[in-house]
């Protein structure tokens, strides 16, 4: 079968579902429309839709509804938003015994131990570094409260960077113009590898 880049249309594949993530500490993950990632009480919120794509065995994308952002992780541990699905943008989705799910990276991990980098919200509703997240504290942990179920294309199939990042480098291919780091602070493209 040939494929065709470019104009083909290709039909959704992957029945993903659009959710708010509510963390343990109070707060609904939110995406701003710069790319910005924090926490809110506001439930009613267009900045709390996220869409959960499955793009492995229990594997998800993170995307804003609103932005077309994905969340992604970096080998600091900065989470930081992308235009463009990358490896850094894969989170290992986990049921914790509490019932609550929990994200993991991927890609990256402690080098000494190989504890799981995750995703987290502070008491102050701040995003966290994924290294200073452990998965037993309720900053880990999200309950998400699925909206609708809705069809996806397949993300790695039409904008997927093939290059994986070296650890503790913040990839240039990876983040676009627009990629917004924790709270905010843009990231420094200028490092090389």
């Amino acid at each position: 079968m040939k494929q065709f880049i470019g104009t083909l249309v290709i039909d959704p594949q992957l029945k993903g579902i659009v959710t708010r993530l509510y963390c343990r500490q109070g707060y609904y993950l939110q995406m701003h429309p710069d790319g910005s990632l924090d926490g809110t009480k506001d439930d009613s919120s267009n900045s709390t839709l996220f869409n959960l794509i499955p793009v492995g065995l229990r594997v998800v994308a993170i995307q804003g509804v609103k932005t077309g952002l994905y969340i992604a992780l970096n080998g600091e541990g900065f989470l930081y938003t992308s235009e463009l699905f990358t490896p850094e943008c894969k989170f290992k989705e986990s049921v914790f015994e509490n019932y609550y799910v929990i994200y993991s990276s991927m890609l990256y991990r402690q080098q000494e131990s190989g504890r799981a980098w995750f995703l987290g919200l502070n008491k102050e509703g701040q995003v966290m570094k994924g290294n200073r997240v452990k998965k037993t504290k309720p900053a880990a942990h999200f309950l998400p409260k699925p909206l609708e179920v809705a069809m996806y294309r397949e993300p790695s199939l039409h904008d997927i960077g093939e290059t994986v990042p070296k650890a503790g480098v913040t990839p240039s291919k990876s983040t676009s113009a627009s990629a917004i780091m924790n709270g905010g602070k843009p990231v420094n493209k200028s490092k090389t590898t």
